[in-house]
Order: C-alpha cells, then sequence, then structure tokens
C-alpha cells in the first residue's frame, strides 16, 4: 500500500525524484494486444520474423504509444498517496519524445521525478511529473514525458 502524505507534504516533492517502478516485461501478446486495441498492425509490432529482417532493429518492437500507456501501471508504483484523494485524472502532456524502440521481450522501468504541484481549484492538485521510461541493459531510455496529472481531492 502506498503511503498517503498531506496534501502540503505532498506538494513540497516538486523538484524532487520519487522513485523507480520494478521492471515490467514487454511480450509479444501484450504488442498483439495492443495492435488489436488500436488497430496499428504494422510489421515491425506483429511480424517478429519479417522485422528481424526488414529493419533496422533486428526484432519486432513495442508500440510507442503501448510504452507510453504503461505509465499509469508504473508510475502508480512509486507516487505517494495524497490524503483525502479521491481521484486522479490525465491532464496531459507538455513533452513527449520516444527516444529508443523497445524490443519484444525487453523489460521496462519508470523513474519518476515531480517537477510542480499547484492547486488550480480547492480540492484540484495539477502536478507535473517527468517518467523517464529505461530499457533494461540498454543506456538510452525509450522515452521522456513530461506528464501532467490532476489530483482531485474529497468530493463527498
Amino acid at each position: 500500500m502506498r503511503k498517503a502524505l498531506k496534501l502540503d507534504a505532498y506538494k513540497a516533492l516538486a523538484g524532487q525524484e520519487l522513485g523507480t517502478s520494478d521492471w515490467f516485461e514487454i511480450d509479444q501478446s501484450r504488442i498483439n494486444a495492443f495492435a488489436d486495441v488500436t488497430e496499428d498492425h504494422q510489421f515491425i509490432h506483429i511480424d517478429p520474423v519479417r522485422a528481424k529482417a526488414e529493419t533496422p532493429f533486428g526484432d519486432a518492437i513495442a508500440h510507442g504509444f503501448l510504452t507510453l500507456s504503461l505509465l499509469s501501471h508504473l508510475n502508480m508504483q512509486v507516487l505517494p498517496d495524497i490524503e483525502g484523494r479521491a481521484m486522479t485524472i490525465n491532464y496531459g502532456m507538455n513533452k513527449l519524445r520516444f527516444l529508443n524502440p523497445v524490443k519484444v521481450g525487453s523489460r521496462v522501468r519508470s523513474k519518476v521525478t515531480m517537477q510542480s504541484a499547484t492547486e488550480k481549484a480547492p480540492g484540484h492538485l495539477l502536478v507535473q511529473y517527468e517518467a523517464v521510461v529505461e530499457i533494461e541493459g540498454v543506456d538510452k531510455p525509450a522515452l521522456v514525458a513530461e506528464q501532467l496529472a490532476l489530483h482531485i481531492l474529497g468530493t463527498g
């Protein structure tokens, strides 16, 4: 269970690295399922034999948006909770760069830094995080995202 912090203590984390998630394997079945959901069946994702023969990647690669979508799971392992939080919603991205493809079978993790925390309205905390998704055994990260989350406190 994640530790719940008082609002002021949570806001005081701005500028600090919050931690690194566990490693998470991206296997071919997950890539195929994502291809089905998004209707993106490009061979570089779903045909490892052809991808190995016809691309510079040497294997099938995960969709960039699959890797990005894993931030919800990965970051929840790292982010502390806020006392009285009713929900958190995605608010957007300020910056996003896909820097390195994630090959099938690779393991990724997210390193999270809180950049800022601003009360937009009473009970509404807008937080900007930097997430760097690392690939196990690879120096260059898969992606760097500056993401925004709106934490909504006590709606009842």
